[in-house]
């Protein structure tokens, strides 16, 4: 399993961490993922092109 770390822009509040936390974990083989404002550890087999793809489709700015 890889760990990967993301950088985010734009999440301003709980929800907005709550929304994106959701539709990681909801990924296919995500096993963890750890959500904060600026950023996350997402732990599992999945590509990080995936996980951007994710998170920008909610409306954030992901690196």
């Amino acid at each position: 399993m890889a760990r990967i770390a993301l950088t985010f822009e734009g999440v301003k509040s709980a929800e907005d961490v709550n929304r994106i936390t959701t539709a990681l974990m909801e990924m296919d083989g995500v096993e963890e993922a750890e959500v904060g404002r600026h950023g996350a550890e997402v732990e599992g087999r999945v590509r990080r092109e995936a996980l951007l793809r994710t998170v920008t489709a909610l409306g954030y700015k992901a690196h």
